[in-house]
């Protein structure tokens, strides 16, 4: 399995057992080690790659234990320190961290709550361990750009003067991005008024601010998936802005049933994760018909995906307007069947279904 299917493989764990996982010591065996052994590749059964409850005497704390320490080369390398899953980590609980930094070889420091893991190094002073960290893995929210460097701490290819001359990079651009995310999530003042500022030339009032910081959340989210098309697009060779040359993608833009159905619903907000979710189930389809083809269309209760904008040609169906997401599919009856899903990769797993949907209506006519 590649070093990716694996990671994918442990995120997918950690979703489906996150709710049972209570303590510290079920995260270290149902997370941690695993993440250890499958992702960086060493024994965590072999003292000699991986000593659990590692000791060294630091000042006047004596017998103070970190959870694990990793060898290579005969030496440590790499410490891990681990807090129970569902508590967020906080630069407190990175105490012992720092003191066994300074008194062991170790140049890499892990602080992990299963879920989430912060790598630390010595960036800002020799052999004292940064107050931030320099690469940031979610394992709820992986980025894939980090994978090139998480293997450099692998044990098959383990390269940690790379590792440390990237560092400061990968600090920096982890923090702006993480605060590029925050803001899109939820906007300060000064992001709403710094983009204000652009656009509009009148005084920045209360009543400014609060009409700009519905424009500008709104804004920022149609930015996103924007970004989202342009990379599908490029992907599947499609134009930027495709003709419609073809008659059914003529008829599906111009139907009049499409336009009276839209005038009528009101009230309908269609968010980015159903987008989202939208654009994978055209990119799955695409084999087997134009993308032009596949449309969406938002209700109430449900954000519908239709071959020719037809209501009697249901793709998928995503309701995702609850705490539990569920994707709507089909069987050659158009008999939906909901099934629930905690992300939206797992749309993925139902690839065949979908493609089926999608034949059936193609072979009907």
């Amino acid at each position: 399995m590649e070093f990716a299917e694996r990671l994918t493989a442990l995120a997918a764990k950690v979703r489906q057992q996150r709710a049972q996982i209570e303590t510290e010591e079920a995260t270290k065996n149902a997370f941690v080690m695993p993440f250890i052994s499958t992702i960086l590749g060493y024994d965590v059964f072999n003292p000699l790659e991986v000593v659990p409850e590692f000791t060294a005497d630091v000042g006047v704390k004596k017998g103070e234990k970190i959870d694990y320490a990793i060898m290579h080369g005969g030496t440590v390398q790499i410490l891990v320190e681990c807090k129970k899953s569902k508590e967020s980590l906080k630069i407190e609980h990175a105490s012992q961290l720092y003191r066994y930094f300074a008194v062991t070889n170790a140049r890499i420091a892990i602080l992990t709550n299963g879920e989430v893991y912060q790598f630390f190094t010595d960036l800002d002073a020799p052999n004292r361990m940064d107050a931030k960290p320099f690469l940031v893995l979610d394992l709820n929210d992986v980025d894939e750009t980090l994978i090139p460097e998480l293997i450099k701490l692998s044990k098959e290819v383990f390269d940690l003067d790379s590792i440390i001359s990237a560092a400061g990079e990968l600090k920096y651009i982890g923090a702006i991005k993480r605060a590029i995310a925050s803001e899109f999530k939820a906007p300060e003042n000064d992001w709403i008024k710094f983009w204000t500022s652009k656009v509009y030339d009148g005084p920045y009032t209360q009543k400014v601010r609060e009409q700009f910081t519905g424009l500008v959340t709104k804004a920022a989210k149609q930015f996103l998936n924007d970004q989202v098309n342009e990379r599908l697009k490029t992907a599947l060779g499609s134009p930027n802005f495709p003709m419609a040359n073809d008659p059914i993608i003529a008829t599906t833009v111009t139907s009049a049933q499409a336009v009276e159905d839209d005038l009528m619903e009101t009230g309908i907000e269609t968010t980015l994760e159903e987008l989202e979710g939208y654009h994978i189930v055209r990119a799955i389809v695409c084999g087997d018909v134009k993308p032009g083809r596949v449309v969406q269309r938002d209700a109430k209760s449900y954000f519908a995906v239709l071959l020719d904008d037809n209501n009697r040609k249901p793709i998928a169906r995503l309701h995702f307007n609850r705490v539990q997401k569920y994707l709507g599919v089909f069987d050659e009856n158009k008999t939906e069947t909901r099934i629930p899903i905690s992300s939206l990769e797992e749309i993925y797993d139902h690839a065949d279904t979908l493609r089926m949907s999608v034949k059936s209506y193609l072979s009907a006519g």
